[in-house]
């Protein structure tokens, strides 16, 4: 979805001339993967940040995400959903010696050219999983960006009234008509370069650790004023882009955790995304099966277009470029705090995936689906206080503490992130990171709350973590405003 569309009018030909290329493209996907050519020699790490523009002294959004990005000049920037929403793709790594150290050096410059952008806008980039200063009115149509994909996908997914509901501490609702209230929400997305023949087994192991991971990495309790879940951006989302009600998602809906573990390979999660209404039909000037370069990989535009508005928390990536390659989008963690924060977020993240992959035996984890949905939210709702169900070895599936599991799995993502070829002192240095966050108990979002407990208000705390971020401050280092603790 990140190319802009020539068609902006679709009649009922063109749909059915798309649904028959997705039939078409599943097929030619089938033949393409298991040709010897395909994939990459080694595996590649990549990344996109979502960020706001806020203004530095109270926080409140600022539109002007067309001017910032002009003003930087620089292709890896784009514009996001709303006018105050910015998205950077990083360079991708290869995933051996410094690849978070890589990331890390240019998220902090990306970030720097961006802020001297925002400057004379009255804006600074802000990294966070919500925006906590957004009020109701700023996620209406009038701020959305002048991109034309999201206008189409706007008025495909229609203008009936939808409730977005969040129950936490507090109760939060909006009646939206709009697919704007999804740029309340920023995010981190990793995408991780997998093997076809081995891509369920991959799959399935970001499924099972996503959860722990979230626990530990969550950071946006606030929404409207309110407290709510620790990763309150979860259930928003889905909310925003999927269907009304419902904040654990099965395997009919569009956005959300999935309906079942992978057993065969990538068709899978093709086709079940290919079962979902089209949104926006654009088809390209050649039908799948000829549209392989020079007897490279098959284009697959209509496919990939398609998959880019199914937006589950780990998704399937198809690219074409070179000789071909699939990825997994791992989109669940939250933008933010700092850049070293989602370093290491996606070190750990990583690590555990490789590791998992790794194991020897069946290719389903050792633990129902269910749970590992049930686990997902969870995690998103309680953050570390969540409880987690896990497979232990010679019994079935336990629960545990979040905060104790992830300090329990630091090893294994060592473990997978070495066998990678990731030099030891950059595993010590990430891993480090959220070592210390667990052993503190000081996610970003329990940071906020202890905040909100001392009596600071949700402007006070903003600038403090506008002040911390900035100097790059670990967010188990930071202090609550007022406090020196």
């Amino acid at each position: 979805m990140g190319r802009e569309l020539r068609q902006t009018v679709f009649t009922e030909r063109d749909h059915q001339l798309f649904r028959t290329r997705l039939e078409q493209s599943l097929g030619v996907l089938d033949h393409t993967v298991t040709r010897p050519s395909f994939g990459l020699p080694h595996p590649m790490l990549g990344a996109e940040l979502e960020l706001f523009l806020a203004a530095p002294d109270d926080g409140l959004p600022v539109g002007r995400n067309e001017e910032v990005r002009l003003a930087v000049a620089d292709s890896r920037l784009v514009l996001e959903v709303n006018r105050y929403n910015l998205e950077a793709n990083l360079t991708p790594v290869a995933l051996c010696g410094t690849p978070f150290t890589a990331l890390h050096r240019e998220m902090r410059d990306l970030l720097d050219a961006v802020a001297t952008a925002a400057l004379p806008h009255g804006a600074v980039p802000y990294c966070s999983g919500i925006l906590p200063s957004l009020r109701p009115g700023d996620l209406t149509r009038r701020n959305v960006s002048r991109k034309v994909r999201y206008g189409l996908i706007d008025d495909a997914l229609g203008r009936s009234p939808r409730e977005l509901r969040v129950q936490g501490e507090q109760s939060c609702r909006l009646r939206s008509d709009t697919v704007c209230a999804q740029g309340a929400v920023s995010s981190w997305q990793i995408h991780l370069t997998v093997p076809a023949a081995e891509f369920a087994r991959f799959y399935n192991a970001a499924q099972l650790v996503i959860a722990p991971v979230l626990a530990v990495c969550a950071n946006s309790p606030v929404l409207f004023g309110r407290l709510l879940w620790d990763e309150t951006r979860i259930t928003w989302y889905e909310q925003a882009f999927g269907p009304r009600g419902g904040t654990s998602s099965g395997a009919g809906e569009r956005s959300g955790f999935g309906g079942g573990w992978v057993r065969e390979g990538v068709g899978e999660l093709m086709e079940a995304a290919c079962r979902h209404r089209p949104l926006v039909p654009a088809c390209a000037d050649t039908p799948p099966e000829e549209s392989a370069r020079n007897g490279g990989p098959a284009e697959l535009d209509e496919l990939r277009l398609h998959v880019g508005t199914v937006w589950w928390w780990n998704r399937p990536v198809y690219d074409p470029t070179g000789e071909g390659h699939l990825r997994i989008e791992m989109r669940a963690l939250p933008s933010g705090p700092t850049p070293g924060d989602m370093a290491a977020n996606a070190a750990l993240l990583v690590g555990l995936v490789l590791d998992h992959a790794a194991e020897e035996g069946p290719v389903i984890p050792a633990l129902p689906f269910a749970q590992a949905r049930a686990n997902f939210y969870a995690a998103a709702r309680q953050g570390m206080s969540a409880a987690l169900w896990w497979p232990e070895q010679g019994s079935g599936p336990v629960q545990r503490n979040a905060r104790e599991l992830i300090v329990s799995l630091l090893g294994r993502a060592a473990r997978g992130l070495a066998g990678a070829g990731v030099r030891d002192s950059e595993i010590q240095r990430w891993l480090g990171v959220i070592e210390a966050r667990a052993a503190s108990g000081h996610s970003p979002a329990h940071w906020y709350r202890r905040a909100r407990s001392a009596g600071a208000c949700d402007r006070e705390i903003f600038r403090r973590s506008l002040e911390l971020a900035s100097q790059d401050v670990p967010v188990h280092h930071w202090t609550v405003p007022g406090s020196t603790r």
